[in-house]
């Protein structure tokens, strides 16, 4: 009897480990901070330099859980609660959200790929984002384009989300989603978007697009898009808020030995704005990027891009209707190991156009002129 005792305890021992092996919950996040100089900032009738200490000039400083439940047979239950914050006052970011970067559940199959439901990124963001000079490996925040009209720089995120990620097919990965509006009427404010990827060997292409209906409107709070999030377009409007806007997004990179080269266009175009003083008219971004980086050592790496940005503004009495933006980018990282790195970037951008001043994601303010340079130094550390 004893021994069978024994028995019987060391199998449900070893069956409790071996469910406890099954599941797992991951912390992880990233603390970015840093000091930032920005010239020309409008301040009233008058203009100065400025230099402040920053959060998440390059990331935005987070931390999150990620967890998984094998179900067996190749399926797995996954979820991921990720928080923004800034890290020189603790302030939660996303217009003040607990969880306002991501928030999701879901299920993972090997074969088919996985369903997930929340708060989640669209598919400009999944399959053409990590080709950029926009990317989270790259420049980020600073390197965004203007006012990040293509959300690459993911501005805002999407709400009440159903989305699908195939699974790795030989190189093509695809998927889409689609967020409800959660009002009667359907089509208010609501958001769908798809797109796919191939990469063979040094060769990665993408493509993506997103379409929102009715994120200007003031009666549902509750749909796909909170407009509180919002870039604003340094004119005290806002790019997002539209009848219908639509972004399409494409991109290329290879990668040979060190260095790495890249191409992304983007188009977004606001249906029904009043950004840039239009009056319910259209606002029309083309984006050119050329970017690249050079790995000089297995700890320094330097990294540069440009962007050029065609601008298109309809039904406007106060600003010209083909502004343009040029911004040149440069970076160098210094990496103390796989963890903890500390970086210097810089950024020049010029704007054309009667009524418009240059504004650079994330600087002190937007400038006085269509000129403004803005620095940076920091220092990160993930977990």
């Amino acid at each position: 009897m004893y021994r069978k005792i024994v028995t019987t305890a060391a199998v449900l021992s070893v069956t409790s480990s071996m469910a406890h092996a099954q599941s797992s919950v991951t912390l992880y996040g990233i603390i970015d901070a840093g000091l930032i100089y920005t010239n020309n900032v409008a301040k009233g009738a008058a203009h100065g330099s400025l230099l402040q200490a920053t959060s998440g000039e390059i990331n935005g400083s987070r931390f999150g859980l990620r967890g998984a439940e094998d179900l067996g047979g190749g399926l797995k239950a996954i979820f991921v609660l990720e928080n923004g914050f800034n890290v020189e006052n603790g302030k939660l970011g996303q217009d003040s959200k607990l969880f306002g970067r991501q928030a999701f559940v879901g299920l993972s199959s090997q074969r088919l790929g996985a369903v997930t439901l929340g708060r989640q990124y669209d598919s400009n963001t999944d399959f053409v984002l990590p080709l950029s000079a926009v990317a989270g490996t790259f420049g980020d925040t600073g390197f965004a384009h203007p006012f990040d009209n293509d959300n690459l720089n993911h501005g805002f995120r999407i709400n009440n989300a159903v989305k699908y990620a195939s699974p790795n097919l030989d190189g093509f990965r695809f998927g889409g989603l689609y967020a409800f509006s959660n009002n009667q009427d359907f089509a208010l404010n609501r958001a769908y978007s798809f797109g796919g990827s191939y990469n063979y060997g040094s060769l990665n292409v993408g493509a993506g697009y997103l379409q929102i209906n009715g994120s200007n409107s003031t009666t549902n709070t509750a749909g796909s898009i909170d407009t509180g999030e919002s870039p604003s377009n340094g004119t005290g409007g806002f790019v997002l808020g539209s009848d219908v806007q639509r972004t399409a997004t494409a991109g290329i990179n290879y990668v040979y030995g060190p260095a790495t080269v890249g191409f992304v266009y983007s188009h977004s175009q606001f249906q029904g704005t009043k950004a840039f003083g239009s009056n319910n008219g259209t606002v029309r971004f083309d984006n050119y990027e050329l970017n690249g980086r050079y790995a000089l050592t297995p700890a320094i790496t330097l990294g540069a891009s440009y962007v050029y940005t065609d601008g298109h503004v309809t039904q406007s009495n106060t600003f010209g209707s083909e502004p343009k933006w040029n911004q040149i980018n440069v970076q160098a990282l210094y990496a103390f190991s796989k963890r903890t790195d500390v970086y210097i970037e810089g950024m020049y951008q010029h704007v054309s156009g009667h009524g418009y001043v240059a504004f650079i994601n994330n600087s002190g303010g937007a400038s006085s002129t269509g000129n403004q340079v803005v620095t940076t130094v920091g220092l990160r550390t993930r977990f």
